[in-house]
This record gives structure tokens, sequence and C-alpha cells, in this order.
């Protein structure tokens, strides 16, 4: 474990600095594919699920939140209820430290102790980095599904992932 990081199950006070992560991720890249900020109680309404089910962590650095992570069922209808799906967010500045391998070591412990059976990850297709990430951890492509989203004006990709749990 890096020992400049600190990681933990997120709790409650988490909720305004991961909001403020998710809108820099929303404002300024295509890993998640919303144009709408999230209000506060939005992401207060976000992290109750993520704490009830302890799926929701954050990385620690110098007492700032430096990335978050979190597992989450997959789709709603009860029969994929044993799959769920990842998200590794890291602040700039904390990239390429390994804190993203930590954060998915993280998760993929929580999720095999909750029961789930597949990790479903999707990734916008040029995203090089996550889709790398993923595989060093075993995840496996298990196809691109093209022009299936948009943001800024142009169609994305997104490459799924999966990883028996």
């Amino acid at each position: 474990m890096n020992p400049l990081y600190k990681i933990r199950l997120a709790d409650p006070a988490d909720a305004e600095p991961i909001r403020v992560i998710r809108n820099d991720v929303i404002a300024h890249s295509t890993a998640m594919w919303t144009t709408r900020p999230l209000s506060p109680g939005d992401g207060q309404a976000w992290l109750a699920e993520n704490i009830a089910r302890r799926s929701a962590y954050v990385a620690e650095a110098g007492g700032e939140v430096a990335g978050f992570a979190n597992w989450a069922p997959w789709r709603p209808k009860d029969g994929y209820r044993h799959t769920v799906e990842d998200s590794v967010y890291v602040v700039e500045g904390h990239q390429g430290h390994g804190l993203g391998a930590e954060l998915l070591t993280t998760l993929i412990s929580g999720a095999r102790g909750s029961g789930a059976h597949m990790m479903m990850a999707s990734i916008e297709a040029s995203n090089a980095r996550s889709v790398a990430l993923h595989a060093r951890f075993g995840f496996q492509i298990v196809g691109t599904a093209r022009e299936v989203g948009t943001k800024f004006g142009r169609w994305l990709d997104l490459t799924m992932m999966q990883l028996a749990l």
C-alpha cells in the first residue's frame, strides 16, 4: 500500500468532496456520460446508497480526498443481482502514483465480500489508462459498443470489461 494514501470506507462527510470530483469529471471528461452537474442533494443521496451497501471508498492524502471508488448494481432487474459495476476516479495531481490500482483492489475485495459474482467495467473506449488498469487486474474485454453515447458534440464508444469474482 502506498504510504501517501489512506483508503477507507466513505462516510457522510465525504459527500461534498466526492460531489466536487464527480462534477469536475462531468464538466471536463467523457468518463461520465452526463452534462448535468450534481446538486448537494444528489451527492448526498448517491453516497447514502453506497454507504448502506458498504460499496464506496475514498482515498485520502494529507487529510484531503484524492480519489474515490464504488461498486454498484450493474442493472436494476433481479436477475443481475450478483453482478456489480465499478467506478474509480482519481484527482489530477494524484494520478500515476498507483492510487487507482489501490482503489480497484479495495473495490474487488469489497465486492467479493458482499457475495457478488461478476464485476463489470463500462469504459469510454478512448480511455486507454482505465482499460489498461482493469486489464492488469484480470478484467477481460467482452466487447465495444460503437456510438452508444454522446458528449461534447461527439459520439462515444463504450468498452465493456468483466472480472469473475
